[in-house]
């Protein structure tokens, strides 16, 4: 499986990105995965979701470009990044709270992945960052929108227009990342979530609501399918193939 589900004593839900070989990249069989995870934590039960990659190299590298690099038109492009898009809206407005736990490098979609989560516990020494700009393209799964939600804008605009890798500390300065850990991830991740899994469900799932209200009401949602489209059009330009081609040259002489 390129992902698994677990459910934790504490208790929370663990999604764990299984694809090591491809720096946990995002295909299509981990944003079904994705989904399901969403759903199963809506249980009553369930008191948070985490979503982690597997190995202590990469958190998440994105979507996975030897898949993706098929997509040549923005009419082809667009389904992937709306699909994905949705998956991130339903995960932000997640009626519990959600961890990202970066326990190794965060490229692109991975950072966008992150955004959605209400935390993000990175591991000391990881790189993160928005480098859609060096593909010549910009955020697609709303990954933009929803940081623009949670930095102010001068953070927000410079990780994503200087399009480049971060240091777990430099992150956690702007307010990307909200705890840095050394020990063992897992740990890290309980010791975090602990005080919140104590408290009352239904007092968990009406503070969330506060949140969840405001960006329905500031059009969130809509905001994002905007990301998508622009995305799209982006995506269909020589300068982005270009990019891809050449990456995936890189991959294939590399193995």
């Amino acid at each position: 499986m390129t992902y698994k589900i677990e459910k934790r004593d504490q208790p929370y839900l663990l999604f764990t990105i299984n694809r090591s070989e491809k720096r946990n990249a995002i295909n299509y069989e981990v944003m079904e995965g994705l989904l399901e995870a969403i759903e199963l934590a809506e249980n009553s039960d369930i008191k948070a979701l985490v979503i982690t990659g597997t190995g202590n190299h990469a958190f998440c590298s994105g979507g996975d470009l030897s898949v993706f690099h098929l997509l040549q038109t923005k009419e082809e492009a667009y389904p992937m990044l709306s699909k994905m898009s949705h998956i991130l809206y339903a995960l932000l407005t997640l009626s519990k709270p959600t961890l990202a736990l970066i326990n190794g490098t965060a490229i692109g979609g991975g950072c966008e992945l992150a955004a959605a989560c209400d935390f993000r516990l990175a591991r000391s020494g990881i790189k993160a960052g928005f480098v859609q700009g060096k593909q010549a393209i910009t955020t697609g799964w709303g990954g933009g929108s929803i940081l623009a939600e949670k930095l102010p804008a001068p953070s927000t605009m410079k990780l994503l227009m200087e399009a480049e890798l971060q240091t777990a500390e430099y992150l956690q300065e702007i307010g990307f990342i909200d705890s840095i850990f050394n020990q063992e991830p897992l740990k890290a991740c309980e010791t975090f979530l602990e005080k919140i899994l104590t408290t009352d469900t239904m007092v968990i799932q009406a503070y969330k609501r506060i949140w969840i209200r405001k960006w329905e009401e500031t059009n969130l949602r809509e905001r994002i399918e905007k990301e998508v489209l622009n995305c799209s059009s982006l995506w269909e330009r020589e300068a982005h193939h270009a990019y891809v081609k050449a990456f995936i040259q890189k991959k294939e002489n590399k193995d």
